[in-house]
Order: C-alpha cells, then sequence, then structure tokens
C-alpha cells in the first residue's frame, strides 16, 4: 500500500550519526516540516543537525495528497468567531504565505518536482440540502475575503458529478512531496536511521551518538513526551484513504466536499487521487473503506483503474489550528510543530517560517494564533470533554486482562484491530502496530512486547 509518491524515488546511501556533534539546533524528524524548518535556518546562517529514526520522508509525508493550499474546508468561518478577526487574519496569511516561499525554493534550488500553481475548490454537492449548504458556503466566502484571501464563489464543470455551487481560491499549488524533499535534503545534514531515544535539557541522544544544541525541534509529527505540554490531552489522530485510479481525464483544479465526510479529488499527471473514508485512528471496527472509495471511484470514472492505495495520519487539535513554537513554557529551547490535520504541506511550511523567525530572535506578525500553550475556551472545551471522555473509556478497557500485546505501549490504552489495513490502533492517541506487533506510527516509540502471544485477532 505504497503511495505514488514513493514510487521511483532513491533515498541514496544511509548517513548514520556516529560520535558527538555540537549544532545552533537539532531538528527531530526528517518529513516535510522538519526539513523544511532546517532549510530555512540554514538560510539564516545557523548550523542545524537532523535526526531521522528511518529515511527522510518515511513518515506521514509519503500518505499526503500534496496539496499546498490555504483553503482548509470550512474553517474561516469558524476561526472568525472562535478567534475574532486580527488572529484569523493571521492564520490566513501565514497559509497564503507558505504557497510562495515553497516556489521560492523550488525555483531557488531548481527542484525538479512538478510544482504547479492552480485553483482549490470547495463544492457544495447538489440534493436536498444544496439550498442549506450553499448558504453556509457563501458565509464561507464572505469570511475568507474579509481576512484577505482572494476567495470567490465558482461554477464547477470539470467534475463528474453536478454541484450547486463552489468556493475557488485561486493561485494555489500541488507538487510531488518526496521529490521535492530529496532536493532539499542534499542542501541539509541529516542522520537517517538515527532515532531520538532521549533528549537531556538541548542534548538529543542516539544509539550510537548525540547532539548538543542550543535548541531543538521536534517535528516528529505527534510529540511522544507526555510532560511538558500534555499535547496528549490536547490532539487526537485520524485516518484517512486514497486510490489512486488512471481515470483517463484530468482535472486542471483541486477539488475538496465541504462536508467532512465527503470526497477530495486532484491530478497528478494522467493519474487521479480520489480521497475520503476519513475516521478516528482507533475507531473502525468495520473496515471496507477502499472498497467504498474503490466502489464511488467505479461511479464516477468508469472503466478507471486503480494503480495504488494508500492512508494518511493526520494530528488534529482541540481547536482546529496546528500548535507551532515553543513546546512549552517549562521547556524554553524546545519547539513543536505539530496538529496540522489533513494539511499537513502547508502547515510544515507555515511552521518552517515560524520556527525560524522565533529561533533567531525575529517577530513574525503571524505568530499569535499558533502559539502551543494557548487556551482557547470557546474553540477547545467542547472537543476537549470529548477526547478526554474517549481516552478514559479506552485506558478503563485497557485494565480488562486481554494479553499486554494488545495494550499500547504509549499510555496503556487498549488496542482495537482495524481490519481495513490489519492493524492494531489506538483509540486513544493515534499509535499503531502491525499484527506481529512491530510499531507503524506514535505517538509510542516502542513495539510492543515480544514476550506475549502472538496478536492475532
Amino acid at each position: 500500500m505504497e503511495s505514488i509518491w514513493k514510487k521511483g524515488i532513491d533515498p541514496g546511501e544511509i548517513r548514520q550519526l556516529k560520535g558527538k556533534l555540537q549544532a545552533d539546533v537539532v531538528v527531530i524528524g526528517a518529513g516535510m516540516a522538519g526539513l523544511l524548518t532546517a532549510y530555512l535556518l540554514k538560510e539564516a546562517g545557523r548550523r542545524v543537525v537532523v535526526l531521522e529514526a528511518n529515511r527522510v520522508g518515511s513518515g506521514q509525508t509519503g500518505g499526503t495528497t500534496a496539496k499546498i493550499t490555504s483553503q482548509h474546508g470550512m474553517i474561516y468561518e469558524y476561526l472568525t468567531k472562535k478567534f475574532g478577526i486580527p488572529k484569523s487574519r493571521q492564520y490566513a496569511n501565514a497559509n497564503q504565505a507558505a504557497i510562495g516561499e515553497y516556489e521560492r525554493i523550488v525555483n531557488m534550488l531548481d527542484i525538479s518536482c512538478d510544482f504547479h500553481r492552480c485553483p482549490a475548490f470547495l463544492y457544495a454537492l447538489e440534493g436536498e440540502e444544496a439550498e442549506r449548504r450553499m448558504e453556509r458556503l457563501t458565509r464561507e466566502i464572505a469570511a475568507a475575503a474579509a481576512l484577505g484571501i482572494p476567495a470567490e464563489a465558482a461554477q464547477v464543470t470539470e467534475l463528474p458529478f453536478p454541484v450547486a455551487g463552489a468556493e475557488v481560491f485561486p493561485d494555489q499549488a500541488a507538487f510531488q512531496p518526496l521529490k521535492f524533499l530529496q532536493g532539499i535534503k542534499r542542501e541539509l545534514e541529516v542522520y537517517e536511521h538515527s532515532k531520538a531515544q532521549k533528549v537531556q535539557d538541548t542534548c538529543v541522544f542516539t544509539d550510537f551518538g548525540s547532539v548538543e544544541a542550543g535548541a531543538v525541534v521536534f517535528a516528529v509529527h505527534y510529540p511522544w513526551m507526555a510532560r511538558p505540554g500534555y499535547y496528549f490531552l490536547r490532539m487526537h489522530q485520524s485516518r484517512s484513504y486514497v486510490l489512486a485510479l488512471n481515470a483517463g481525464k484530468k482535472l486542471c483544479g483541486m477539488y475538496r466536499d465541504m462536508e467532512e465526510q465527503g470526497l477530495s479529488l486532484r491530478s497528478y499527471g494522467d493519474t487521479l487521487l480520489l480521497g475520503g473514508e476519513g475516521h478516528r485512528t482507533g475507531k473502525n471496527k468495520k473496515g471496507g473503506n477502499y472498497e467504498e472509495l474503490a466502489r464511488q471511484g467505479r461511479l464516477l470514472y468508469p472503466g478507471a483503474k486503480e494503480a495504488a492505495r494508500w492512508s494518511a495520519q493526520d494530528c488534529v487539535t482541540l481547536d482546529k489550528v496546528p500548535y507551532i513554537g515553543k513546546l512549552s513554557p517549562a521547556a524554553s529551547n524546545w519547539y513543536v510543530a505539530t496538529g496540522f490535520g489533513k494539511w499537513g504541506m502547508t502547515g510544515s511550511m507555515v511552521s518552517a517560517m515560524l520556527l525560524r523567525d522565533e529561533i533567531i530572535g525575529k517577530e513574525n506578525p503571524n505568530s499569535g494564533i499558533f502559539v502551543p500553550h494557548r487556551m482557547n475556551w470557546k474553540a477547545s472545551v467542547p472537543k476537549l470533554a470529548q477526547h478526554t471522555g474517549s481516552a478514559v473509556v479506552n485506558l478503563s478497557r485497557s485494565l480488562v486482562p486481554i494479553g499486554e500485546r494488545k495494550v499500547c505501549r504509549h499510555m496503556g490504552c487498549r488496542l482495537n484491530f482495524n481490519p481495513e489495513e490489519q492493524t492494531w490502533d489506538c483509540p486513544c492517541h493515534g499509535s499503531r502496530y502491525d499484527k506481529a506487533g512491530n510499531l507503524l506510527d506514535g505517538p509510542a516509540q516502542k513495539s510492543l512486547k515480544r514476550c506475549c502471544p502472538p496478536c492475532d485477532r
């Protein structure tokens, strides 16, 4: 189940950390957020060392649909109500700026990664609820425009199904993310198969070496430590699914249903990427997600051949805004970038720009809404109660004697079997394991114990 982005990528030789190094900044994680942060800091004159447990781009970056856009679903009316116009404008400005920053780096380094500008559409389906959906979409367009985004109402004609209307953000972008990462990797000091085992003050230890630095950036998708920061209380993880179809028709724009459970569509060359069927990690007892996407693909594009299928994992914060900045007031030299939702490509660049400025002591006018230790009660309290309740239920289930191999090694939640991907998933914080107990996704840092009985259903 590899994504199309991984095909034809030569990761090169492994350079593993051995011995002791000193740097200005050490970045943990060599996905999009980690490498972009390292690159912008290097441009600012800092020596940066990047540590990666596996290979560059082997985590969530390889599962993206690779849209670079500030159009993040029905977000701007929500932000305006919960945060007010000034902070909502920070969110809009930061994400719009991220698109141009990608283009700058691609052009400057001459990276061949299929980067191109294109419009992004948020569409409303026809049907009995069409009038209500269009009223909501009209308010969303107005909210985005009030924040400075050139959002407009649009008619859509290239989709294989009718829509009542759409919002369009012009001049957004898409690319091949792993080709881009390989392009900036050449500019950086990256050590692979060098997992951070312990962080003590500003020294990061691996199995065979260590890096002492003035600042530590956790760009690991989901911070694994419980304290400080308590991110396990303030985020959950969700999964979504993608089919790559040889559909014979290329879409000029990128598309997403305004409803959370709708479809996402974009083209990459002659391949159509059809996404959807998302759910909270650990909450997928029935399965059938790929088959449902395939059924819809057959209806929309009869005769289309499936070229690949894959899934992605996303961190979702309580208030839908990423956590970017100092990890905690109690750890002044630790920084974090997490909680991008389904918008990791844009969020990664936003993180890189904000973290660069904070680390070098430069004021960034867009930083305020992203501060990690914020607590917006209007936006966060309802989700906090829901998230905490789910965690408590699943932690209490772990007290039942069921065999240790089905209990997560992060905080002891009982794992649920995901029949769609044949994995054991944690409904509390999103860690995942294969049927043999090998760790697939964090925040857990260790595989399930080998001393226990086999992990079959």
